[in-house]
């Protein structure tokens, strides 16, 4: 690094030092604004984006319907993180940690929050009894794979793709840092890939819908290429585990919600009818995905 950086005895926040997310971030929570959410009429009301934490719920609803089952419809109202929606009241009700996704269970007789992205997965595959198996081993290796991506995460957003990308200036400590970190969890997938078909066992479960909206999306070239910056594509297992994933109807359509390109919202399953039915191709070039 150009400059050393001694810490002051005590930390203060400093608006100007953000980057992009200047705006956006502080080191409070809580509402900063008076601000309802709409509430359609189908039994769940996801609030989201198309980010990756968010295609993780989007494809487990889709999946659920692609399954049979109807009485998962859902409606997903776009949260514009930039515009700093996550702040508003009626969102922070729903998740006081103010990120996306959140979900508003309305299917019973009384109404309630579920936020994480990862207890929403759980909420669903528990409710419809789908992609999470009941017994051990089974459910304890799903669990810990999950808990194994939600742990990993930060490390590759927060981490790589904050110093890669979106950081205001760009230093070679941390960035080496969480590229290595990145590489390490692709590798652990790729080695646990090489001999299971899926993440938990030779079964699809909600595990693989969450490693896969980080992974598939890194492997296709998300943070400006940066597969060709870390040499994704040696790990053959994960590529061929992304591109199985890549086909499935409840995984296309999961992407295209709340998404730029995509849907801005989803209120029926008849709104995929808008798109360009090029977005449904599985096999894209890395650069448009």
């Amino acid at each position: 690094m150009s400059d050393v950086y001694t810490p002051p005895k005590v930390w203060t926040f400093d608006p100007a030092n953000g980057g992009q997310f200047a705006g956006i971030n502080r080191p409070t929570a809580g509402a900063r604004e008076e601000k309802e959410l709409p509430v359609g009429e189908h039994p769940f009301q996801l609030y989201s984006l198309g980010t990756p934490n968010g295609v993780k719920v989007t494809t487990m609803f889709e999946e659920l319907l692609e399954a049979g089952y109807s009485d998962a419809e859902y409606d997903a109202w776009l949260i514009k993180i930039f515009d700093g929606d996550q702040f508003g009241s009626g969102f922070v009700e729903l998740n006081p940690n103010s990120k996306i996704p959140a979900l508003l269970d309305k299917s019973g007789p009384e109404s309630f929050r579920v936020f994480e992205s990862g207890a929403i997965l759980i909420h669903l595959a528990e409710k419809f009894d789908y992609l999470l198996p009941k017994a051990n081993p089974a459910r304890a290796e799903t669990l810990s794979w999950l808990m194994w991506q939600m742990g990993s995460a930060p490390s590759i957003g927060g981490g790589f793709g904050h110093f890669y990308v979106y950081a205001p200036e760009r230093y070679k400590y941390p960035i080496d840092r969480f590229a290595m970190e990145t590489k390490r969890l692709f590798s652990v997938a790729d080695m646990q890939l090489g001999k299971t078909e899926y993440l938990a066992g030779n079964d699809y479960t909600i595990a693989d819908i969450a490693a896969y909206a980080w992974l598939g999306n890194l492997y296709h070239g998300a943070y400006n290429r940066c597969d060709i910056f870390l040499g994704l594509d040696e790990y053959e297992n994960v590529g061929r585990w992304v591109k199985a994933i890549d086909a499935r109807p409840g995984a296309i359509r999961g992407r295209l919600v709340n998404s730029q390109g995509g849907l801005q919202e989803r209120h029926s399953a008849s709104d995929f009818d808008t798109l360009d039915r090029e977005l449904f191709d599985p096999i894209r070039k890395k650069a448009d995905y």
